[in-house]
């Protein structure tokens, strides 16, 4: 069901249904988005980075990086566009974490289910030592 909403670039009311931005940003948006892949499309400004686009284009950096998150613009046809992980800043080009901070995440993860595991091990075992065993004589 559609409900208004502010546009989160230029904060005008609109009936926002799919998009937390509104038509007239979109296209623009779109706009933005031709300009940078007809740069991109002629053969010598395929190896072109990020830096040399917005110079080129004049479309922001955000904008660009936008495209690339959002896979507008290809790595595996632009390789030189990359984006800044998002924990340590480190160029990426897919996702949101670097190979070596999705190692620490899981690893990080991986030892507080550990630390669990254990911390409920040894609650059963006081709980076990707590029970009392009556014995019938029957």
């Amino acid at each position: 069901m559609a409900e208004l909403a502010n546009c989160i670039r230029c904060d005008k009311v609109f009936v926002k249904t799919t998009s937390s931005v509104c038509p007239e940003c979109i296209k623009e948006e779109e706009k933005q988005f031709q300009i940078v892949y007809k740069f991109l499309k002629k053969r010598e400004n395929r190896q072109a980075t990020i830096p040399e686009i917005v110079e080129a284009t004049g479309v922001k950096e955000d904008i660009i990086l936008q495209f690339v998150r959002d896979n507008r613009l290809r790595t595996s046809h632009f390789p030189n566009l990359a984006y800044p992980c998002e924990r340590c800043e480190t160029p990426i080009t897919k996702g949101k974490l670097c190979s070596n901070c999705q190692g620490e995440l899981t690893s990080d993860l991986n030892y507080a289910a550990e630390v669990e595991r254990v911390k409920q091990k040894n609650e059963a075992k006081v709980n076990e030592a707590k029970t009392y065993y009556t014995r019938d004589n029957d």
